[in-house]
């Protein structure tokens, strides 16, 4: 009791601790955040109406955000894989900050989807034994159920290595081990659950494909490690954290593996909807062409799609993914570009043209930009603090000291 108590005294202590860059760093979250509680609290007072969302479009920026950060969340998987199971040295070393990453991008996933809700206070409806949880029937609650328990691994498994390192010991194996086979389930069933929301609404011919599935896996073990990388840049340039050059081309090459596959499912995808037209190609048409005059979401694809051909070609090429400057570019273009085309680019055209036909085109407003920019800003923080105080305790600079 005394070992867990002193364990999170240090943790607390050293992820609040830092230097005047981690203090400018937390300021500018912090601002975000408030930003973000406010227009929350006005959207709460003035209803959905403020946001850019319709009877015709009723999903917008905010379950966007939700289908991306789900694929960052079970992107933690790709390294958790050579970690535990094939005993890789190196991914050893970072592995437990990518399931802080995971840990982060879960939160944000599931502020994403409260904020989204018009009466969030009834959300003990799907409360088991409270209310009418409706399990096995609803996907919605399928969601649910997988996205918590993938938070509960991704905060139980490194808990417990991190403990036994801070006390001095060696993790058992025998313990982890079953959770990390179960957390790889986990990981790939909650993007998976994510795409059966999609894919089972046969009123909407864009989702309702068997390739999305597989498509939303792609998309999160490439924008993913993608992302996981860049934060590692990060820690590498401006913390004490000794990370091996080889983890970057490591991570870079199975985020390349990931957005060739991801590139090629969207080129069957086109081939299916454009090669003969039917009805149901409007969706389509919309996002890649335009209806009529109706062309809001077009720049936004095809500035995608070249952000992705540039960032797997750079990839591709091992002299150009050996450059680490060109590595951080095709990064960065990989995690706007799937943004983009699994957010925006997905969410929205399943919507547009109606059962009806009619056109009606959804742009965020400023209370959703600034709503979401506020959850992105609760996710990095927590990612830093964790990331903060796994290092110290990695490193040995926090170590358990029994009471005297």
């Amino acid at each position: 009791m005394k070992a867990t108590f002193s364990f999170w005294l240090d943790f607390i202590h050293e992820a609040f601790r830092g230097g005047r860059l981690f203090y400018a760093w937390m300021t500018l979250l912090t601002a975000l955040v408030i930003s973000g509680i406010y227009a929350y609290t006005y959207q709460i007072q003035e209803g959905l109406i403020v946001s850019g969302m319709s009877d015709q479009v009723s999903w917008g920026v905010y379950i966007a955000n939700f289908t991306f950060l789900v694929g960052v969340a079970a992107a933690a998987v790709m390294l958790v894989i050579p970690s535990y199971i094939f005993r890789d040295k190196m991914i050893q070393e970072v592995v437990l900050l990518a399931e802080g990453l995971a840990v982060a991008a879960c939160i944000m996933c599931i502020l994403f989807v409260t904020v989204d809700l018009g009466r969030p206070e009834r959300i003990w409806h799907m409360i088991p034994f409270l209310g009418e949880f409706n399990f096995p029937q609803s996907l919605l609650v399928w969601d649910v159920f997988v996205l918590t328990g993938y938070l509960f691994l991704s905060l139980s498994i490194p808990y417990y290595i991190l403990f036994v390192r801070y006390k001095g010991g060696q993790p058992r194996h025998n313990i982890y081990f079953p959770g990390v086979l179960i957390s790889i389930f986990w990981a790939i069933s909650i993007h998976t659950v994510t795409a059966f929301l999609l894919s089972s609404n046969v009123a909407r011919p864009f989702w309702h494909t068997a390739i999305l599935g597989p498509r939303f896996l792609a998309s999160a073990f490439s924008a993913g490690p993608a992302f996981f990388l860049l934060t590692l840049k990060f820690i590498r340039s401006y913390t004490d954290f000794p990370v091996p050059p080889k983890v970057f081309q490591r991570i870079a090459v199975i985020a390349t593996v990931a957005l060739q596959i991801n590139l090629f499912l969207l080129f069957v995808e086109i081939f299916t909807q454009f090669y003969h037209q039917t009805d149901h190609t409007a969706s389509a048409l919309y996002l890649f062409f335009g209806i009529g005059e109706k062309t809001a979401l077009v720049p936004w694809i095809w500035s995608a799609i070249v952000m992705n051909v540039t960032a797997v070609l750079i990839l591709t090429i091992e002299s150009l993914r050996n450059n680490n400057r060109l590595l951080t570019i095709a990064c960065l273009l990989m995690v706007v570009g799937v943004w983009i085309e699994k957010g925006m680019g997905l969410i929205i055209p399943g919507f547009i043209p109606t059962p009806l036909g009619e056109v009606f085109e959804y742009t965020p407003t400023l209370i959703e930009v600034a709503v979401s920019a506020g959850i992105w800003a609760i996710g990095l923080m927590i990612y830093t603090l964790l990331a903060k105080a796994t290092i110290a305790i990695e490193l040995g600079k926090v170590k358990y000291r029994a009471f005297s």
